[in-house]
């Protein structure tokens, strides 16, 4: 070895590692980093296995469609688009949408329309019951009207059922004349029992009464039916777009990247805008329905949607209610808690306590809630100049309390100012 040169400073180790060092760092590397590669396969595996075992138990549309052909195979059900989804196989199945087992939603393809293909899968029918499931679904959901039940006797039937759900209202009348005239499905001026059977068991979905009651402008357009099962025009685009992550990870994920995804993936600005007045439009449809009132049970942007022409569209009436459903459930209702009262998911009215039964008007109304909704939707990425204003109104929007009817006055003026506020906005520009 040559040793230091003359003159020159001391020779000094290099930094390189020691042999022995080498040889006990190496294999722990290995060990973590194939550690961290089957914690990676194990985890994925598992996120596989569960999407799968949660698609096999969401998505059973097979089992819906099989049921409804046989009952109509028997004639027992009817139905305008009974004949292409049961004997000329023209309605196309294809992306499961199901959020609960026991409503089948997809979208499909009909007469070269995008569709949304709903029906109900009965708690009979789960795959563990027993093999008698067509006999328990026919005597379920097929069993009214009976033979020799007569258009009078049916029409007194169908308005007593929508008295029940809907209050006694001087509009019924003409609602069951519409319930008459969607029975005759093959438009031949009468009504026979398998048409009636259908018909009474589609207004059995709370979904289906909703489409009957509301306008067609804010909620998707009914374009057939084959008994229980309805399509309804394509799936709107939706506002949350936290549906697209896996469901694993959303809640994971803090509700202040929820707020970024929303802006960095939403509508530009005045789209959103535009859609928040049409959910604004709906708000007052429910509070000034023409058959009666209507709350909205689940208030999430999950259920707020849009057209490709950015018109909002409610993705999901299943968790709005009529006021005398509503009503009926609550009053009287043993109860501790506010909590105790809850129709829905959050749809709450006060307990008494003295007598331990809740009440039965709500402590929030529709308009407060959506109120809240449009916060987090409206306020990032507002133009300057509107964003103070506009935060002002929505804060004294989320205070609106109490019972609608004894705050109507407040409630109509707060919307119209919000409504009004939003269209100068957007007014005489290109998203108007």
């Amino acid at each position: 070895p040559r040793g230091p040169h003359p003159g020159g400073p001391e020779a000094t180790p290099g930094p390189c590692l020691s042999p022995h060092f080498k040889e006990g760092r190496l294999p722990g590397l290995r060990v973590k980093y194939i550690f961290l590669v089957w914690l990676g396969v194990f985890v994925g595996s598992w996120m596989v296995y569960v999407h799968y075992s949660s698609y096999a138990e969401l998505c059973r549309g097979h089992v819906c469609q099989v049921v409804i052909c046989d009952q109509y195979r028997k004639g027992i059900i009817s139905g305008s688009i009974c004949q292409d989804l049961c004997s000329l196989h023209e309605v196309e199945w294809r992306a499961c949408l199901s959020s609960v087992p026991g409503q089948q939603v997809y979208s499909g393809l009909w007469q070269g329309k995008e569709v949304t293909i709903k029906c109900g899968i009965e708690e009979a029918l789960d795959p563990k019951a027993r093999s008698e499931l067509a006999p328990r679904q026919e005597l379920l959901l097929f069993d009214k009207p009976t033979r020799g039940t007569s258009i009078k006797e049916f029409r007194e039937m169908t308005l007593s059922f929508l008295k029940a759900n809907l209050g006694d209202l001087p509009s019924l009348p003409a609602l069951v004349g519409q319930v008459l005239l969607m029975a005759d499905f093959n438009k031949d001026s009468r009504v026979s029992l398998a048409e009636a059977k259908s018909v009474w068991a589609l207004l059995q979905r709370n979904e289906f009464l909703l489409l009957l009651s509301l306008q067609e402008e804010h909620a998707s357009r009914l374009l057939g039916s084959c008994g229980d099962l309805y399509v309804t025009e394509g799936v709107p685009h939706s506002s949350w777009h936290g549906a697209a992550l896996p469901p694993l990870l959303r809640p994971l994920l803090p509700p202040a990247l929820h707020t970024a995804l929303q802006q960095w993936l939403g509508p530009a600005w005045p789209w959103r805008a535009k859609i928040a007045i049409g959910l604004l439009e709906f708000v007052e449809e429910l509070f000034h329905g023409a058959y009666g009132t209507f709350y909205m049970c689940e208030t999430t942007l999950a259920n707020v949607a849009y057209t490709a022409q950015y018109d909002f569209k409610m993705a999901d009436l299943q968790q709005v209610a009529p006021e005398a459903t509503v009503r009926r459930f609550l009053q009287g209702r043993p109860c501790r808690h506010s909590a105790d009262c809850t129709y829905g998911r959050d749809c709450r009215a006060p307990c008494d306590k003295l007598v331990r039964q809740c009440k039965g008007d709500l402590i929030q109304p529709n308009l407060a809630k959506v109120c809240e909704l449009l916060r987090d939707y409206l306020l990032p990425g507002a133009p300057a100049d509107l964003r103070e204003e506009l935060g002002r109104q929505l804060r004294t929007c989320t205070t609106l309390s109490g019972l609608a009817s004894q705050v109507e006055a407040h409630h109509s003026l707060v919307l119209s100012h919000l409504k009004t506020l939003l269209w100068k906005e957007i007014s005489n520009t290109r998203y108007s």
